[in-house]
């Protein structure tokens, strides 16, 4: 696993899955390799009631009612449709979710502008067509059609991104279970085997996601993911994400709890002021989500210890905040330095700690930008 950029989550948590299906006496719908209740072990995390005999690490941090109506749609023969916000861990659920039941979460499709109706079917090795003809064996199966001849699970990025022709295709394979291929003859027909399923993401912030046609609608089941405001739990996946960063990069540094609370609260008071404002233009363009939290983060992580004094410092952590967050110049840089004299001097005078530090970092990044 060391020598992959980004391990899968079924080869990352090989070990633990292993261990998990080999204690599983639960009951398992289809062909699935752990059980609906192990399942949601794996996502959310072992309790002390679980009575394990070793500590299963929580992955994804939500409301557990999300995750059971996921995990009850997939065990049905409705598709999964899981919206949200950017950076609300849409994906990063339906690869865990994939991997617990499948142990194979890379049969995906990219759901764009450009998608075509044979990503999600077939095409032709065009090499093999012109020596043999068309055949099974010339032909090349989409991660979807994969999915459905090995009763796994598969994933559609994006969907709302896709044109209706894709979205189209989609309802056919949703509602009939199979694919034909009208160039063969004979056997032209790939069926899908029990445990087939697809589990869709759809960008709440996209204007299509109201594009989708009711018929489609119809066979998914939808479960809205909404962005984490909880303080509590939303540090739990900043801390997280952060120790698998300093692992996988090998940094030893400390993350100082003082500067975490920085983060968290700046994070805040930016929501609520987007939530306050009145237009747009007194919107930051970042959607200000968890990841985006975490990319701060990571970037000042980096910038630290490669160019700093291998020491997180809150200037650090000001001049990435900006740099991220500051995409429209001069709309977000304004209202960055608004946010910046109107909440954070006077909380770096009243509270002081680590808030001076951070808006002389915060004013020296904008002047950069500006």
């Amino acid at each position: 696993m060391s020598d992959l950029l980004r391990a899968p989550a079924e080869i990352k948590y090989a070990e633990e899955l292993d261990w998990l299906e080999s204690i599983d006496d639960n009951p398992k719908p289809f062909a699935w390799r752990l059980s609906p209740k192990m399942v949601r072990l794996f996502v959310l995390g072992s309790e002390r009631a679980d009575g394990l005999d070793r500590e299963i690490a929580p992955k994804w941090f939500g409301d557990r009612s999300f995750v059971e109506r996921a995990i009850v749609t997939l065990a049905s023969d409705r598709g999964l449709l899981l919206i949200g916000d950017p950076g609300t861990g849409k994906s990063w659920l339906a690869e865990l979710l994939a991997a617990a039941i499948s142990r194979n979460s890379t049969l995906v499709v990219q759901g764009t502008a450009g998608t075509t109706e044979d990503q999600i079917k077939y095409s032709w090795n065009v090499s093999m067509v012109i020596a043999k003809g068309q055949s099974r064996e010339s032909m090349i199966p989409s991660p979807i059609m994969t999915a459905m001849e090995t009763g796994a699970i598969g994933r559609f990025e994006e969907l709302t991104r896709s044109t209706s022709d894709v979205q189209d295709a989609l309802i056919s394979i949703l509602s009939e279970k199979y694919i034909s291929v009208p160039e063969l003859d004979g056997d032209n027909i790939v069926f899908a085997k029990p445990g087939f399923s697809i589990i869709a993401t759809a960008n709440s912030r996209d204007r299509g996601v109201n594009d989708l046609s009711s018929a489609l609608k119809r066979r998914f089941n939808f479960v809205r993911i909404p962005v984490v405001t909880n303080k509590k739990s939303e540090a739990e996946i900043v801390r997280f994400r952060t120790e698998e960063l300093l692992r996988r990069h090998q940094i030893e540094l400390d993350v100082p709890p003082t500067l975490l609370d920085v983060l968290l609260r700046s994070f805040a008071d930016l929501r609520a002021s987007a939530a306050a404002a009145g237009s747009d233009d007194e919107k930051l363009e970042s959607a200000l989500s968890t990841a985006e939290q975490i990319g701060v983060l990571e970037d000042a992580i980096l910038h630290s210890n490669f160019f700093g004094e291998h020491a997180l410092t809150a200037r650090a952590l000001a001049s990435s905040l900006v740099g991220s967050l500051a995409r429209r110049a001069p709309e977000d840089l304004a209202i960055l330095n608004k946010y910046l004299h109107g909440v954070v001097e006077p909380r770096s005078k009243d509270e002081g700690g680590s808030w001076p530090e951070f808006l002389e970092g915060g004013r020296d990044a904008i002047a950069t930008l500006s």
